[in-house]
């Protein structure tokens, strides 16, 4: 049984309607308020009412917060790093925070440690970041999927002055994800909702099939003309089997010209776009000259960025593309302790039974380089912790 949210960003997608529609779908106060103690932040006031909006009863979150607005890159990670949280809602938040900060240096031309965050330098940012992940950490959500973001148009008055709307570094965080032109006028989806929200989302798309449980709303301050200014959370189960339902394409690049030592560097690259996995074969091409086949498997949402990738890291002139189904176990995170580190370990699971388990290496070896340790013993104390203590959290992917 798999854990499913699904989110509707009706009326947009901002950090604060995001935090009102997981308390609104059943998540606790108390790790919100949690979040933000962990983070050490003093003077930070929540204030939760229950307002009705177009007929609606619906939950609104308002973020009260003293100093720290405008706040570099680095000093807002900082926080995030040096904070109690919970590695899981800690690495989340990083990741969602790097995201925010790698956008807003595309947008303005900087290098990302030379980002200073104006408007989203505040402790508001940190708390709405953090107590969205707290907070679906709470409801023990398995996987997210979100419909397609809904943008309006306009111009927005900015610390930089006059911007168009939406704002630039939301269009970038934004880049892969589907979405749709309203008539709507103004911001509706903030650079901080989106950076949670293509942090949190395993698909975009329609909602999937499931066991309904709860639904919870959240809703801003603006009103639109046009539609409710709400997010809409559609909490579920759903018990899958080993079914080939699950869409993925395969992008395909022979070679010959390319430098060996930067064949790794183009895998790299892909996987950093969002590929599921990145191979090489080595080939023989036309004139018997020696080359190499290089193949990027991926969700259909990332196709295009893919495509984009291969071509701009490797030599290839052209990109064919495969549309195929795989079969795909459940997968879930378990987190072990090995000398005081954290290990991630990769859970396979076929209708809800565990039937393969492999610690993340990547981490096995980040332990070993700080104990001195050969990888394969971190490696094994991880297996053992991970397949002997069943009380150990659990986190699908």
């Amino acid at each position: 049984m798999t854990r499913v949210a699904y989110v509707d960003p009706v009326g947009g997608l901002a950090g604060d309607m995001l935090l009102a529609a997981l308390l609104d779908a059943g998540a606790p106060a108390q790790a919100l308020d949690g979040a933000i103690d962990a983070l050490g932040l003093g003077g930070v006031a929540i204030e939760v009412s229950q307002p009705v909006r177009a007929g609606l009863r619906a939950t609104h979150v308002d973020v009260r917060t003293g100093e720290g607005h405008g706040r570099t890159a680095d000093e807002m990670r900082a926080v995030v790093a040096a904070s109690e949280l919970a590695p899981r809602v800690r690495s989340r938040s990083l990741d969602a925070l790097d995201r925010l900060i790698a956008a807003e240096a595309a947008v303005h031309g900087v290098e990302p440690h030379d980002v200073v965050l104006h408007e989203l330098g505040g402790d508001d940012t940190l708390v709405d970041i953090c107590g969205a992940f707290a907070l679906l950490d709470a409801l023990d959500v398995d996987r997210l999927v979100c419909a397609p973001i809904p943008l309006g148009r306009g111009i927005g008055e900015m610390d930089h002055g006059p911007m168009p709307l939406p704002a630039p570094a939301t269009m970038a965080l934004l880049a892969g994800v589907p979405v749709a032109g309203v008539e709507t006028p103004g911001e509706l989806v903030t650079p901080t909702g989106a950076a949670i929200m293509v942090t949190a989302a395993d698909a975009w798309g329609p909602l999937p099939a499931m066991v309904l449980r709860t639904t919870g709303t959240g809703v801003g301050i603006r009103e639109h003309p046009d539609r409710p200014n709400i997010v809409r959370i559609v909490i579920g189960d759903t018990v899958t089997g080993l079914t080939a339902d699950t869409s993925v394409v395969l992008l395909q690049a022979n070679v010959d010209d390319l430098v060996p030592e930067l064949v790794p560097d183009v895998l790299e690259a892909c996987t950093a776009a969002g590929a599921i996995d990145a191979w090489t074969v080595p080939i023989q091409m036309k004139k018997a000259r020696p080359g190499v086949m290089l193949s990027v498997l991926g969700r259909p949402e990332h196709e295009r960025s893919l495509a984009e990738t291969l071509l701009r890291h490797s030599s290839s002139l052209g990109v064919r593309v495969q549309r195929l189904e795989r079969y795909e176990l459940d997968r879930a995170i378990r987190e072990v302790d090995v000398d005081g580190h954290t290990v991630r370990v990769k859970i396979g699971l076929l209708e809800g039974r565990v039937i393969n388990v492999a610690p993340e290496h990547d981490d096995c070896a980040a332990v070993a380089a700080a104990t001195g340790r050969p990888v394969k013993q971190v490696w094994a104390e991880a297996l053992a912790a991970a397949t002997s203590n069943r009380d150990l959290d659990v986190h699908a992917r």
